[in-house]
């Protein structure tokens, strides 16, 4: 029976080929828009509870006094903090490949060394101690004020080598930026960009701020991670009349509000997947039916050698499950594997873009069910065909 399913699906090839590059296409849109979604759940797991997050109040654009740092070292359970700043800068030879850019001070990285690695970076010369309390690792980005570290998928995309100079333009703070890179970092978990460069927030301060010592946000490592609720308390609380004054949350709950930021987005990235699928439905109905009306008399002469209703209406759902479990399948593992290998991330507002298994699960099942339905109706008809009348419309 299946031998002659596939037959009669390579009795018209271009019609089958069309209709199941059809349903792939289908399937490969709807995986990449469910992508979406599943990559902006996973931000949110880029966060930690160990962590907190305090920024300007009235919003994320605004900065905060650099002496702010010192009031917050001093907040009870806070173990250390760290200075990061958006930089958004772009590349001078193609300003449309965009990667993320972050100034950053000596406290950033230690912070999350239970996130990355340091896979690569430039040593001192021979005989030269590293500075007392620095990484070995980042002894010659902490001694170098051009500095900076580079995620290893940026430097796979590029094609750049440690100890290269690469140039930034920048935007929000212009001019020509020149940075060196002194070491390459690793996630140590999938949901962390492995996408950004790093570099000195002392350079962005002199070169960049004329040394006003504005701070985008700030990052707060915590002793006992219990207590985090009541340390955001006291931090906000300190500053409560302090111009600007200040929110402090988790990591986790800073990142989940930076992805509502993106609105109304899920709720149209999911009716437009359901609205692709509904017309692939369309598509694959219609080729079932005409195929139906081509092969009137076939199935007359397969009832009359003995093929009962319920073989053919087997047959005639088996042929629309192939070609679109078959396109679906295609369509859903191309989406899962050629996006995240791309490496796309939200123009580094979020990590690298992932597809769930669960999505693709979720794809060919759809795929399965789209079969399902635009075989149904055929494969009824062809069932319920009496012989007499299907002889009858032979020419």
């Amino acid at each position: 029976m299946f031998h002659l399913v596939l037959v009669n699906l390579f009795r018209n090839p271009l019609r089958s080929a069309l209709t199941m590059g059809s349903v792939m296409l289908a399937l490969f849109l709807f995986c990449a828009l469910s992508g979406v979604l599943d990559t902006l759940q996973e931000s949110i797991k880029v966060g930690s509870e160990t962590r907190l997050v305090t920024r300007n109040k009235v919003s994320l654009i605004f900065p905060m006094p650099k002496s702010y740092m010192q009031r917050l070292q001093a907040v009870d359970g806070v173990q250390r903090v760290a200075i990061s700043n958006w930089f958004g800068g772009t590349d001078p030879a193609n300003p449309r490949d965009f990667f993320a850019q972050f100034a950053v001070d000596e406290n950033y990285i230690p912070i999350y060394s239970s996130d990355v690695d340091i896979v690569e970076y430039s040593k001192l010369p021979e005989g030269v101690p590293a500075p007392a309390g620095v990484d070995p690792k980042l002894a010659v980005y902490e001694t170098e004020q051009t500095a900076c570290i580079v995620g290893i998928k940026l430097m796979e995309k590029r094609g750049w080598k440690l100890g290269q100079q690469v140039t930034v333009r920048g935007t929000i703070y212009p001019g020509d930026w020149t940075f060196t890179i002194r070491g390459v970092y690793k996630a140590k978990k999938k949901s962390f960009d492995e996408s950004s460069l790093l570099f000195h927030f002392d350079y962005l301060e002199q070169k960049g701020m004329g040394g006003s010592g504005m701070v985008g946000i700030y990052i707060l490592q915590l002793a006992d991670p219990s207590r985090a609720s009541a340390i955001a308390t006291a931090v906000d609380g300190m500053f409560q009349s302090a111009a600007p004054s200040t929110r402090t949350e988790s990591e986790q709950a800073f990142q989940a509000g930076f992805v509502s930021m993106y609105g109304n987005l899920p709720f149209v990235l999911r009716l437009v997947g359901l609205a692709i699928v509904f017309s692939i439905l369309l598509i694959a109905a219609n080729t079932m039916m005409t195929s139906m009306r081509e092969r009137t008399s076939e199935f007359a002469v397969l009832k009359t050698l003995g093929f009962t209703d319920g073989a053919v209406f087997g047959m005639v759902v088996a042929e629309a499950a192939v070609i679109t479990v078959g396109g679906g399948a295609i369509g859903a593992l191309v989406a899962k594997f050629g996006i995240e290998k791309s490496g796309f991330n939200m123009l580094g507002f979020l990590p690298s873009m992932t597809v769930y298994w669960s999505t693709v699960f979720v794809g060919i099942g759809i795929a399965l069910v789209i079969g399902a339905i635009s075989g149904l109706i055929p494969a009824l008809q062809a069932s319920r065909l009496r012989i007499v009348d299907a002889l009858r419309r032979v020419e």
